[in-house]
Formats: structure tokens, sequence, C-alpha cells
């Protein structure tokens, strides 16, 4: 895939029911939710409305209009900051579409989001990731995250979080 050919840009309420569906698939199919689907967080990853009220919920389209991925960007603050501190912006449920798996269509969601917290001012960008997102780990790590485990944590017991910061 030509991620060359993606447009990042901000989800359409038209798109928000079908990339809930994709963001949650993507969490079920590879195991990231304790409950399966009975996980009270399928409701969480659904509600792009929500999301999109409160931060920047961005798309990677192709040229047609096809969403193949998204991720929450959370600029400043509010009720989607889990771990941003002042001046820091952090990223959440980022989501690929199995089908484009692999082909960079993460990393080009996770670089817009790096490229808006530079532009904003933001001193870092932060993310919080299971410890099972092996595939997301590399990629924070070749895009220049650091571990930061002073900010791990859990929202729940049985999910524990890993936390990383690229400074800007």
């Amino acid at each position: 895939m030509d991620t060359t050919t993606l447009t990042i840009r901000h989800a359409r309420p038209e798109e928000y029911e079908a990339l809930g569906a994709l963001t949650a698939q993507a969490y079920l199919d590879n195991g990231f939710l304790v409950l399966g689907a009975e996980d009270p967080y399928l409701a969480v990853l659904r509600d792009v409305p929500a999301r999109a009220a409160a931060a920047e919920v961005l798309v990677a389209a192709t040229a047609d209009g096809t969403i193949l991925g998204g991720v929450t960007y959370v600029p400043s603050g509010g009720p989607m900051a889990d771990i941003a501190r002042e001046s820091e912006a952090e990223i959440r449920m980022l989501a690929v579409s199995p089908r484009a798996r692999g082909r960079g269509v993460g990393e080009t969601l996770v670089r817009e989001c790096v490229r808006r917290a530079e532009e904003a001012g933001r001193t870092a960008l932060v993310l919080s990731t299971q410890t099972s997102m092996h595939a997301a780990h590399r990629l924070y790590e070749r895009l220049g995250f650091v571990r930061t485990p002073e900010r791990d944590w859990r929202p729940i017991p049985a999910v524990p979080l890993l936390a990383y910061a690229l400074a800007l």
C-alpha cells in the first residue's frame, strides 16, 4: 500500500459508526479486551461521537473514502487525556483495519499526531499501551518514543498499561 495516497483528516460524523466498529474489532481480533466481546471497554471504543466531542478523531482514508484506520489525538487535557500533563498531547485508541496492517497506516496516523503536537507547541506526545501490543511498541520505539515506566498505570486491576513519551 502506498501511504502517500492516504489522506489523514478528521473523521466525519457519517463515518463514526464504521470507525467505532473498526476500532472495536481491532481490539477484539487481537485479544486486547480482558472480557472479549463482553468487555465494557468495547462501548468506549465504539463511541466515536463522544471522542470527537472531547478530542480530535483522525482517520486514514483512501482516495475513494475507505477508512483504513483511526486514532484519537488529545491536543491538551480534557476528559480524553489519561496521562498527559500540562503542555503535553496524547494519543488514544490507535486502530488499523486488518487488511491494512503492516502497511504503514498506523505509522502515518502517529506521525500526523506528532506533527499536530509540534505545531501546537506541545512539549511531548504521550500514550498508554497494553503489555501485549508488541507491534505498537515496535512502531512507537521506531518513531522515537521512549518508555516512561513512572507513568505506567492500571485502569482496572487486570489491565496494566505501559506509558511512552516522545519529547518534542
